[in-house]
């Protein structure tokens, strides 16, 4: 295969990512602290995340599927497929490089069936989505089961909830009731919250940037940062527009470069008119549509910028989310495959 440069790049920040997760596990206080690094480590590069965490003294790592944990299988990990384990996924559940998140009961009898080796469980404490109930586990369901972790999910972490706490109640209830040797609970947000942390927490968004609660608001480092080439410079005069559907039309004669990123790469259509770049230090905007692979700025106030220079686009996760719309979440597992990606 030919090896050609990517006209986009994104700029992954190793050492922020470290300390994220250093900070996380400072604030888990007794609990240990794992690592979501599902949906390609959140679009960064599952491989590359975890690996430095790894090094970084992180122990316990969580993706969706068995796709996903057989791409971490070779740096021979602790890791938990959240989604447990279909019929299709026995071949891969059994050969012993993950252990399975058991969901329902059927799966806890296809995991029985086998010999019923080391797993994990998730119980659903309120958010009615993954989970075998209070009343299975009352009623026998796990027995004979050897469980490492007992987890559930809080459905509002993120906000000041009366959920929150009921579903921490509950789940607390369950201490003792299983086999399990540890009980996990938080995510990002539930790690800032008093009480949640339980013996093992699974941070992710925060992990990467995202700041999803106030409590950790200063305590995060951004690690993910986008550059991408402007592939012509051009004159706009005034009364012209830019772009689909002619939402931007030019007030006066605009020096518009025109960048080689669009929805396509994970800019979606939400920063389209609102986005920001910079050059340089000097802060540009998004002028117009943001279309499948290109999207316009307005460089009037940038002297001497040509085709083929770089821009970064401002994806400060916060500010981006409020600004395009999109959760923190999809900003980040929306980043397209298109762009390099570089580790410092």
């Amino acid at each position: 295969m030919i090896d050609v440069p990517a006209p986009l790049r994104l700029r992954l920040d190793g050492n922020a990512l470290v300390q994220n997760w250093r900070t996380l596990d400072r604030m888990s206080g007794d609990a240990a602290c794992g690592a979501a690094v599902k949906a390609n480590g959140y679009g960064l590069g599952s491989v590359e995340v975890a690996r430095r965490l790894a090094d970084a003294g992180c122990r316990d790592f969580f993706v969706s599927n068995w796709q996903e944990a057989a791409e971490l299988a070779p740096l021979g990990l602790t890791v938990s497929v959240l989604h447990g384990v279909r019929e299709e996924d026995m071949p891969a559940a059994t050969a012993g490089f993950a252990r399975p998140v058991l969901n329902t009961p059927t799966q806890v009898a296809r995991w029985k069936l086998v010999g019923g080796g080391l797993c994990d469980v998730m119980v659903n404490t309120g958010m009615n989505r993954l989970g075998v109930s209070a009343e299975d586990i009352a009623g026998g369901l796990l027995e004979g089961l050897q469980i490492e972790t007992l987890m559930s999910h809080l459905a509002c972490a993120d906000e000041d909830s009366p959920m929150n706490a009921t579903q921490r109640d509950r789940f607390a209830a369950l201490r003792g009731a299983t086999t399990a040797k540890q009980m996990s609970l938080a995510n990002s947000a539930a790690i800032a919250l008093d009480g949640y942390a339980f013996d093992l927490t699974r941070p992710g968004l925060a992990l990467y940037g995202g700041i999803p609660c106030a409590g950790l608001t200063g305590a995060i480092r951004p690690v993910v940062f986008t550059e991408a080439q402007i592939l012509q410079r051009r004159r706009v005069v005034a009364g012209d527009t830019v772009g689909y559907n002619a939402t931007w039309t030019a007030s006066r004669d605009t020096e518009v470069a025109i960048v080689n990123l669009g929805y396509a790469d994970g800019y979606f259509r939400g920063f389209s008119d609102c986005g920001t770049g910079s050059i340089s230090g000097t802060d540009v905007p998004v002028i117009g549509r943001v279309s499948m692979d290109l999207l316009a700025i307005d460089v009037t106030t940038v002297a001497d910028i040509e085709e083929g220079a770089w821009i970064a686009l401002d994806l400060a996760l916060p500010d981006a989310a409020a600004r395009s719309g999109m959760s923190q979440y999809e900003l980040l597992t929306g980043i397209g495959a298109r762009s390099s990606r570089s580790w410092s």
